[in-house]
């Protein structure tokens, strides 16, 4: 028996019907969904940039400028003017004469005071300066950056009266500031 001539005929069965009108249902249904001029979102889509427009609001008026004069009614002292070192009708006044003692080249707010020392009769304030010297003080020595003169030395604080300007008048008064222990 030659092979080649051999064919065998079958019979279309019924899973084989189904098979193939599935297949043909499917291209068909395929076939219809790409024709078309295209459904309800292809058309949103193309019109809706059309109806759209920004809302911009109008820049506002932009008004002149208007110059006022600085101190019109000469209430106010002119701020580029050097004020008066002292005021002569001023009774309390620095000694400026006198000569500078170290703690005064140091701020007032970068000096801690440390501790405290007794020989004899006097009491020395011992101060932190800025440069991690320790220096000692005591009453009537000047510290800090305003006239500042020791008046009283305990065991938890250093207390100074200093001399400081008035900002509005110009008048010499004195203020009592503190260093308090610092541990």
């Amino acid at each position: 028996m030659n092979h080649a001539n051999l064919r065998l005929k079958r019979k279309p069965t019924h899973s084989m019907w189904l098979k193939i009108s599935l297949a043909c249902l499917l291209c068909l249904s395929l076939a219809a969904c790409s024709g078309g001029d295209g459904d309800d979102l292809d058309s949103f889509i193309k019109n809706a940039a059309k109806d759209m427009r920004p809302k911009i609001k109008p820049l506002p008026e932009v008004k002149p400028y208007l110059a006022l004069q600085y101190n019109a009614d000469g209430k106010l002292s002119d701020p580029f003017r050097a004020r008066k070192a002292s005021n002569a009708n001023s009774v309390l006044q620095p000694n400026m004469n006198r000569p500078k003692e170290p703690m005064e080249a140091y701020p007032l707010e970068s000096i801690k005071y440390v501790g405290q020392l007794s020989k004899v009769k006097l009491t020395y304030a011992l101060l932190l300066t800025p440069d991690n010297g320790v220096q000692q003080v005591k009453i009537g020595n000047y510290v800090g950056q305003n006239f500042g003169m020791v008046t009283k030395i305990t065991d938890s604080e250093v207390e100074l009266k200093e001399i400081v300007q008035d900002d509005l008048s110009g008048d010499w008064i004195e203020r009592v500031s503190n260093l308090p222990l610092q541990e």
